[in-house]
């Protein structure tokens, strides 16, 4: 798992995304949201608005396997 450091307290999902290199834009953040690719710690999430802090655990299903990130 890859950790992503963020200059904040919180980061918006979709934003973390595009940050950790997960989705290319925000539409295809949007997307995978939509198609339930998305989980936080375990959970299915379709918020792009969803504010993560650090600790956070990012999982996306992708076509070319699935990706983790954290935010550190």
């Amino acid at each position: 798992m890859t950790t992503v450091p963020i200059s904040d307290d919180s980061i918006r999902l979709g934003q973390f995304l595009k940050l950790a290199d997960l989705a290319d834009s925000g539409s295809d953040a949007r997307a995978l949201l939509e198609d339930g690719a998305v989980t936080v710690n375990g959970e299915p999430e379709s918020r792009r608005g969803r504010q993560l802090v650090r600790g956070d655990a990012v999982e996306v299903d992708l076509p070319t396997g699935v990706r983790r990130a954290e935010v550190g």
